[in-house]
């Protein structure tokens, strides 16, 4: 199964400017995407709808993690994802250039709360991104209680179409 992101390049420049703001405790912002889900030869393709970033108050203090965020934000990102059933994309940045990768924090927690998602919509799949400067990597659960796969694709639509093939790709 190939998996597939496709965004534009305006919305990519707003959530990194986003994710790139400082917050008064948490060493990193993060926020989520919402988008379709279409079946593609091979695969899967999600084409990113909008961003909704994740509102100070909804941080809660961690100093042992670059963020941590509340319940209310979880509620949030799902009621958005509701109607219409959209896949739903935690997003965060680790800043710098190059591809980026997860990190075990990333990995555990994403196993933990990527799950309650598909409460909201159990038919369509979510996940994980985690952006560079000009970078991404990204995972993707297809269906509750499964194993994630690697977004093999990021494609960033602007003129002239960037597209980046591979585990981890890098996006200007």
């Amino acid at each position: 199964m190939r998996a597939a992101v496709k965004i534009t390049s305006a919305l990519l420049d707003l959530v990194r400017r986003d994710l790139a703001r400082p917050h008064a405790f948490a060493h990193e912002r993060v926020g989520f995407l919402t988008a379709g889900a279409a079946a593609v030869p091979g695969g899967l393709m999600l084409l990113v709808r909008e961003y909704m970033p994740v509102a100070d108050e909804d941080y809660e203090f961690a100093p042992k993690v670059g963020a941590r965020i509340g319940s209310n934000a979880m509620r949030k990102a799902v009621q958005v994802a509701y109607r219409p059933a959209s896949a739903l994309l935690h997003v965060h940045t680790h800043g710098g250039r190059g591809l980026p990768g997860f990190s075990g924090v990333d990995l555990e927690s994403g196993n933990e709360f990527v799950p309650g998602f598909f409460q909201s919509s159990p038919k369509m799949p979510h996940g994980l991104l985690v952006l560079s400067d000009n970078g991404a990597t990204g995972l993707l659960w297809l269906e509750s209680g499964k194993p994630s796969v690697s977004i093999d694709r990021f494609i960033r639509i602007d003129q002239p179409i960037v597209e980046q093939w591979g585990a981890k790709y890098e996006l200007a």
